[in-house]
């Protein structure tokens, strides 16, 4: 008689991964989509570290794991449980399928098994005890009796498998077209399929969710269930991520790990956010979503049967919308870190300034790293700011020329009053009307003398946010680089990262 898996009511679904590298965010998704479900239904996310293979489990790598889905927030409702604690319990149930007569001794080592194989290939037949030399009950006994080690396999019986996918529909299996298959190895040691199933029961999994890779082994781990006498949860499968290429995605593709991502200036959420939407569908035009709408909005239904693309430049979309919705606070310390340590000093003493500045280079950005890019020249000391020399060639072209129009915005900036935005605009057009040029013709030099290039927030919130003093000194440096390149001090080709002598760093 089939006796129900042992949860009633909640739904309980987990995670397992195995520790044998970062987290994949293919593993990412998955993890997320169980923890989506399980909120949404009020039920239990629990989370099983699958460390069985002991030569590449790493206990360093369980770590990462834990801290990746720590970052996400994908936070597990109990403590997690390693696979490689059931090994007894694993060797019981094999012993249980073994007694009732579902599974049979192996003696064949790996080279014996891929001859048989490869001949019931060539016949179209599959592999059974039968089929195997030296396996017959009079064989088998005194192979015992001598000591011999044996793996144990699972003796698939006549008919069907038949399962329901929530994705992929029904699914059904001809067992004729099955291999009876390892179930513990000849060292004692469980193999996936029966691990999976027996952990899965003793922790009352009544959702699995992962990905169609998975697809394969549902057949066999339904045969177990039924074997043991215990009804299979409920399965589906997610399809693959793929690589721009159509390929699976992988480390060729670049940010293949949740680390990766980390590392490249994405947020938690923006990713949990991207991670959502690939294989997913909230049922709306809804693209920008924190984990409590995910939560709100995930249903199974919604789960795609196409695989789904990772796309860098959506991620980075998207993580540029997440950005943009967070505080200057929340936003000033992540730049900070990626400062190096003479802005970082100065940033940190100007903290009014930071917050400022990290309020406009938000809206610019789509990586935390291009925020502190962005956000380093306002507070990099006047002796070490230098000049892009592409810019400077383009925009510095006529050094002549240049100094005209910096010494006008120059006077311009030493005397508006007040020194805000729109009292700036306003009087730096005015002068470049005044020198008959279009604004631009002002600006760019302009902007390359404040921040050494040619690509900044708007001129005027830079020059605010600068402060007339520091402002007046940076112009004051670039007209003496300027001024050294007209009177041949510098070669029209030679670099002006290092203009003339330096002046006196601000104090401001």
């Amino acid at each position: 008689m089939v006796k129900e898996n042992k949860t009633e009511g909640s739904p309980r679904v987990r995670f397992a991964p195995s520790p044998t590298g970062y987290l994949h965010v293919g593993g990412a998704r998955t993890a997320l989509f169980n923890y989506l479900f399980a909120r949404n239904q009020g039920g239990s996310f629990l989370l099983r570290i699958e460390d069985t293979d002991r030569e590449r489990s790493s206990g360093e790598m369980t770590g990462q794991i834990l801290d990746a889905m720590e970052w996400l927030g994908l936070e597990v409702d109990e403590p997690p449980v390693h696979q490689a604690d059931g090994i007894e319990r694993h060797s019981a149930d094999v012993r249980t399928l073994f007694e009732t007569g579902k599974a049979w001794r192996c003696f064949a080592d790996q080279d014996e098994l891929a001859e048989v194989r490869a001949r019931l290939r060539e016949e179209g037949r599959p592999l059974r005890r039968q089929e195997v030399p030296g396996h017959g009950d009079e064989e088998t006994a005194a192979r015992v009796a001598a000591g011999e080690p044996f793996a144990l396999f699972y003796a698939i019986p006549g008919g069907a498998t038949t399962f329901d996918d929530i994705v992929h529909g029904p699914t059904t299996v001809e067992h004729a077209h099955m291999d009876d298959f390892v179930l513990l190895r000849s060292d004692g040691t469980p193999v996936y399929n029966l691990a999976v199933v027996s952990d899965d029961i003793e922790m009352g999994i009544t959702h699995v969710l992962r990905g169609d890779d998975h697809l394969s082994n549902t057949p066999k781990q339904v045969l177990i269930y039924e074997a043991l006498g215990v009804t299979p949860p409920l399965f589906a499968h997610v399809p693959m991520i793929l690589g721009p290429d159509g390929k699976r995605l992988s480390k060729r593709h670049g940010a293949a790990s949740v680390e990766a991502c980390r590392e490249e200036g994405i947020l938690p959420e923006a990713l949990v956010n991207f991670l959502a939407l690939l294989g997913w569908s909230p049922g709306d035009d809804r693209e920008v979503m924190d984990l409590a709408e995910l939560v709100e909005a995930f249903s199974l239904d919604r789960i795609l049967k196409k695989s789904s693309v990772f796309d860098p430049e959506k991620l980075e979309w998207l993580n540029g919308r997440h950005l943009q919705l967070k505080t200057a606070e929340r936003l000033a310390p992540v730049v900070l870190e990626l400062l190096p340590d003479i802005e970082r000093d100065r940033a940190t003493r100007e903290r009014e300034r930071l917050l400022a500045v990290t309020d406009l280079v938000k809206t610019r950005a789509r990586t935390v790293e291009s925020m502190a890019d962005q956000a380093r020249p306002f507070f990099t000391p006047l002796e070490e700011l230098s000049y892009d020399e592409k810019a400077a060639q383009q925009h510095w072209k006529n050094p002549a020329e240049a100094i005209e129009r910096l010494s006008a915005a120059r006077n311009v900036i030493e005397t508006t009053e007040p020194f805000d935005h729109d009292t700036l605009e306003a009087t730096l057009r005015a002068a470049a009307e005044r020198l008959e040029i279009g604004a631009g013709k002002m600006f760019q030099p302009l902007r390359l003398a404040l921040m050494g290039s040619a690509e900044s927030p708007g001129i005027f919130d830079v020059l605010t946010l600068l402060g007339r003093e520091r402002s007046v000194e940076r112009i004051d440096r670039a007209l003496e680089a300027l001024a050294a390149r007209n009177s041949g001090g510098l070669d029209s080709s030679s670099p002006v990262g290092s203009p003339g002598s330096p002046s006196p760093e601000s104090p401001s």
